[in-house]
């Protein structure tokens, strides 16, 4: 009985036959993939600086609003001879309005909205609304202080009805809506318009501040 044959022996690899080592994603690419599904193709800005981390830029302009609180409030104090001290108010409360529409539409043109982002987004604002009144009650008095205690307990009660409701998962029938959107950008315009008035120029300057009597700062409280 006769031996099989020997098998042929299978041809040594060469780097031809290896097979080719996927490379590394580029940074652009990565970026890309930390976005969320539904966002666009990168713009100019993010071809340009692929390795920036633009699925933090939403949270990085929230933390910068709320960096902005103290800042503001020192400045609105010191120096005590601060000349231009309306003008840099004005614009440090209308830039961190801004960044407050900002990040919302990033975050929802990303597809990025995280938990996290959508709780310290509204914390922000309120903080730097409730700021900016206090500040404002202070230079102008009781015609302004009554309205911002308004302004404040309203926002302190819709604060605790969306947690209440959460608590019950029915926190969707109480999300913001068109009217509430509406009615945060009036506040942030007239607010910017109020820090940028000068000072000096007080309720005085107005004829009807004299029927505000005590509730006015400079007005005629006397009733002339």
């Amino acid at each position: 009985k006769m031996d099989p044959p020997p098998s042929p022996a299978a041809p040594a690899a060469t780097p031809e036959t290896l097979p080719a080592s996927p490379s590394p994603p580029s940074p652009s690419t990565t970026m890309a993939t930390q976005l969320g599904p539904n966002a666009p193709p990168p713009g100019l800005l993010r071809r340009t600086f692929p390795s920036f981390p633009w699925h933090s830029l939403p949270n990085y302009l929230t933390y910068a609003r709320c960096l902005s609180i103290p800042l503001f409030l020192l400045l609105s104090y010191l120096p005590p001879t601060f000349p231009n001290r309306a003008p840099v108010l004005g614009a440090i409360f209308a830039l961190a309005s801004i960044t407050d529409w900002f990040d919302g539409f990033l975050a929802r043109r990303w597809d990025i909205a995280s938990p996290f982002g959508a709780f310290l987004d509204p914390v922000a604002d309120k903080l730097m609304v409730s700021t900016a009144l206090i500040v404002l009650s202070g230079r102008y008095g009781g015609a302004v202080a009554i309205p911002s205690a308004i302004i404040m307990a309203r926002e302190v009660g819709v604060s605790a009805l969306r947690e209440w409701m959460a608590q019950r998962g029915k926190r969707d029938s109480v999300k913001v809506g068109m009217q509430g959107k509406v009615k945060a950008a009036l506040t942030m315009v007239s607010i910017s318009l109020m820090l940028l008035v000068p000072e000096g120029v007080g309720l005085e300057s107005l004829s009807w501040s004299k029927y505000l009597g005590v509730l006015g700062v400079g007005g005629d409280r006397r009733g002339r």
